[in-house]
């Protein structure tokens, strides 16, 4: 049990440095991509290939299925359920559409990872009434750009043992604001393979699957129950087949 234990140590510790190398070597690239909103593409670029060198490096066999193909020209809303740390790089890897990131404004802090965090995401502070309204205009500009918006619905990392926690509003609203579509992603092994809980997880596949998305276009924000209940729905359902 001891060299269990002394893995996962180990285990953990090789994601952080996975996380830092490609930003050290790529940081005058990062610093390049992220100094004018015109070269979010790029920068966008450069995270897909974070995400893969960490994927591939802590031995995540990742397989992306998708049931639709989705317009490069278009603006979406993608959520999905979170219940890992490899999310964020789960969902670079499946999407090629160039979206933001709206989250918490904690992961900031982080050494290296939270520099380009706070100048490429849109960050919330929950507890905050003003915070969460500034994100609606946030929104609004990236999608001016053109870009996507990506939200993981349940708004936090749910208790390892709930399949799927309750959705807040927040990606809902803003798809009907916008009348964008909602682009459900299913992460079904990121638990399994890499939790928050740290002595837990090891390599092995990780699948994910892009379902149809979701038309807002004539909603109205009174239908934001229906939106969001519909979108959880079919999570559940995918994670409950594959159980």
């Amino acid at each position: 049990m001891i060299f269990k234990y002394l893995f996962w140590i180990l285990y953990r510790v090789w994601f952080y440095i996975l996380v830092a190398i490609p930003i050290i070597v790529l940081f005058p690239l990062l610093l390049i991509s992220i100094s004018k909103k015109e070269w979010y593409g790029f920068f966008f670029k450069l995270a897909r290939f974070w995400a893969k060198f960490i994927l591939i490096g802590m031995g995540f066999r990742y397989r992306i299925k998708t049931e639709t193909t989705l317009d490069s020209h278009k603006s979406y809303m993608f959520i999905a359920n979170h219940t890992s740390m490899a999310d964020i790089m789960m969902m670079l890897v499946s999407v090629k559409n160039p979206f933001v990131f709206v989250g918490k404004k904690e992961l900031a802090s982080i050494p290296l990872f939270g520099f380009f965090y706070k100048r490429t995401c849109i960050l919330v502070d929950r507890s905050d009434v003003k915070s969460r309204q500034a994100v609606f205009h946030s929104a609004q500009e990236r999608l001016n750009r053109g870009l996507s918006i990506c939200i993981f619905p349940e708004g936090g990392v749910p208790d390892e043992t709930i399949l799927l926690d309750d959705f807040k509003d927040g990606a809902f609203r803003l798809a009907i604001n916008h009348q964008i579509p909602v682009v459900p992603l299913v992460f079904y092994d990121n638990k399994k393979r890499f939790s928050y809980t740290f002595f837990s997880g090891g390599p092995g596949r990780m699948r994910a699957q892009i379902q149809q998305p979701i038309v807002t276009s004539g909603m109205e924000l009174a239908m934001t129950k229906a939106l969001k209940d519909k979108s959880r729905n079919r999570i559940l359902e995918s994670l409950t087949s594959a159980q």
